[in-house]
């Protein structure tokens, strides 16, 4: 086992459809095959998966490489954690029992060779955006969960694609849009008011983006396994936002 840290997000198995879901999904274990005997720590930072809901007595058709892969990992002694996300965000045990992995519905803060980092998904962070906080709610309801998992998959998964699409439909991964205008940015310059930390790792936004929002702290998006291909690795010390070229 190493001593590097990787960070990876947004790959959303299943999305658009099985052909292209299969090819990022042999991709992204290429990547972490590579990195494995490098690897102290893997942090897979929401929206692993278009749509994720953990049944009590059935699993979602698919992902089977991917999930095997992460227990293989997780086997071999390498901490992974598993970040919920806005499409992945009903996990109820299922990957911390099966697949060993440590599973975070919140922020992470943490120590590591004397840096502070910071880690979340980001949905739901910062200011504006009430529309989505207010699904959210209904997201994290137990009582709406437990309503949702009384439907046959078949149903409530076939619903989750839906309205995952539509929603594509009316929304767009725009381009980074300035500190002034980025919640996320503006989520963490006010934590930096409070704590320092070296690293604020997002994933959500699909734009890879590394700029520094105060001194000696830096803000780092990680993203996505759909366009871009880009992961961090820390080392040495040091972080960097790379791009996985076979």
């Amino acid at each position: 086992m190493g001593s590097k840290l990787f960070f990876a997000s947004d790959l959303h198995l299943g999305f658009p459809d099985h052909t292209n879901s299969l090819i990022r999904e042999k991709k992204f274990i290429r990547w972490l095959d590579s990195i494995a005997y490098e690897a102290h720590e893997i942090f897979l930072v929401g929206d692993i998966f278009d749509f994720w809901f953990d049944y009590k007595r059935s699993v979602p058709k698919g992902f089977t490489r991917i999930l095997g892969k992460i227990a293989e990992l997780c086997d071999r002694g390498i901490k992974i954690h598993y970040f919920t996300g806005n499409h992945d965000v009903w996990l109820f045990g299922y990957f911390e029992d099966e697949l060993g992995v440590q599973v975070h519905k919140e922020e992470y803060k943490f120590n590591y060779q004397n840096k502070e980092f910071y880690v979340a998904h980001g949905d739901g962070l910062g200011p504006g955006d009430h529309g989505y906080k207010f699904l959210k709610k209904v997201f994290t309801n137990r009582f709406c969960q437990w309503l949702f998992s009384k439907l046959h998959p078949d149903l409530g998964i076939g619903i989750a694609k839906y309205w995952s699409l539509k929603s594509r439909e009316h929304s767009e991964i725009e381009a980074f849009l300035g500190e002034d205008k980025e919640w996320l940015v503006i989520h963490s310059k006010e934590l930096l008011k409070e704590q320092h930390f070296d690293y604020f790792i997002y994933g959500h936004r699909h734009i890879p983006v590394d700029i520094e929002i105060g001194q000696h702290s830096r803000y780092i998006n990680l993203g996505d396994w759909i366009d871009h291909f880009t992961y961090a690795e820390f080392a040495d010390g040091k972080l960097e936002l790379k791009h996985f070229v076979e």
